[in-house]
């Protein structure tokens, strides 16, 4: 009952500076997936039409997972210094691995008689991928977004150690005060449910986008 009365008179005091720190932990989380997405959604498509390449591929990104976030952050913090910009770039390399492999399970578990119909229609390769291989493994792609995210948003509170910001920032004071429980939950709580909503937000985009479902909303309309 104490700690949650030191969390009440906490955020009463400090809620201007958890909102910035929660937004700043937003947006490092946001923008390292992003730039993953760009990245890894082409690569992905283009290792699931050279599959020889696929395992290369997926060989180095499983390394750059495996890699803990700590000792990630201290080998690039030796090259970019500390900030905001080695945590991104941490982000980016965490990201890669679920984009990029929902993105080639996509692509190539696509059902080969929707192909057959496009090429027989007379479709480019460039015409089958954007109108029935990406809207098709949209879906799957979007699941691996989804997954890339939550994942982010946990190590960005890692951040706090190279001079992020972010959350982490509030979980590391709260170690080193005298009613630290009702600080660390100040910055857990915040992180906890920023990952719960991102997850529960894409997960709707990712059923919406589903083919099965979108085509039972069209037959339902049809009705």
């Amino acid at each position: 009952m104490e700690t949650l009365e030191q969390l009440g008179t906490y955020y009463s005091q400090n809620w201007m500076y958890v909102l910035t720190e929660f937004y700043r932990h937003f947006l490092m989380s946001a923008y390292g997936v992003l730039f993953a997405a760009i990245i890894a959604i082409p690569l992905g498509i283009f290792i699931a039409k050279h599959k020889k390449l696929s395992n290369w591929v997926f060989s180095i990104t499983n390394v750059i997972q495996t890699t803990p976030a700590l000792a990630m952050l201290a080998l690039l913090m030796l090259v970019m210094g500390l900030g905001t910009n080695t945590v991104i770039l941490s982000l980016f390399l965490y990201s890669l691995l679920p984009i990029l492999r929902n993105t080639y399970v996509g692509i190539t578990n696509i059902d080969h008689a929707y192909l057959e119909s496009g090429k027989a229609m007379g479709m480019t390769k460039f015409q089958l991928l954007g109108m029935v291989e990406l809207p098709l493994s949209l879906s799957v792609i979007m699941a691996g977004l989804r997954t890339a995210l939550v994942v982010a948003i946990g190590v960005t509170a890692v951040g706090t150690f190279v001079g992020a910001g972010g959350l982490g920032d509030i979980i590391v004071r709260g170690t080193n005060a005298s009613n630290g429980t009702a600080i660390i939950l100040a910055g857990a709580i915040p992180t906890a449910l920023m990952a719960i909503l991102a997850d529960i937000l894409l997960g709707w985009l990712e059923r919406a986008l589903s083919p099965i479902k979108r085509k039972k909303l069209i037959q339902s309309e049809a009705k």
